[in-house]
């Protein structure tokens, strides 16, 4: 059985310094893909965005700015809180989104205890395919 790990959670999309727009969001990891997070953003259509990155990337990006071209996250204070903010871009378009830092903290701390950091290769069974596929 493969764990996920899910957190519901509220991420402001920053149109400029002084406005925001709240966007619903789910984070989501699995340990079946134990390299990348999740994240679908729920704005007005009818399906959400999906956006999938490296977990490196963000446990990274809790504490120092880190990442180039399409996915950037650094923290930052807002109104006196911490906060993560994650800056998108894809032919689409480009995104600046606000997340509180201590809900992003909490939820991959979870991720960290379900896969810890430097076991996420044995997750993949790559071995045992190798193994099997040698065996022929």
């Amino acid at each position: 059985m493969h764990s996920v790990v899910e957190r519901e959670l509220e991420l402001r999309l920053v149109l400029s310094p002084e406005h925001g727009i709240a966007v619903p969001a789910r984070l989501g990891y699995r340990a079946d893909d134990p390299y990348a997070v999740h994240i679908a953003f729920h704005v007005d259509s009818g399906r959400p965005v999906h956006w999938t990155f490296a977990r490196d990337l963000l446990v990274e990006g809790v504490f120092r700015p880190c990442g180039h071209g399409d996915v950037r996250v650094w923290p930052a204070k807002a109104d006196g809180r911490g906060v993560v903010l994650m800056a998108l871009a894809s032919p689409d378009g480009e995104a600046l989104l606000e997340a509180p830092a201590a809900p992003v903290s909490a939820w991959l701390e979870r991720t960290l205890r379900v896969v810890p950091p430097g076991t996420e290769g044995e997750r993949l069974g790559l071995d045992g395919e190798l193994a099997r596929l040698l065996a022929r």
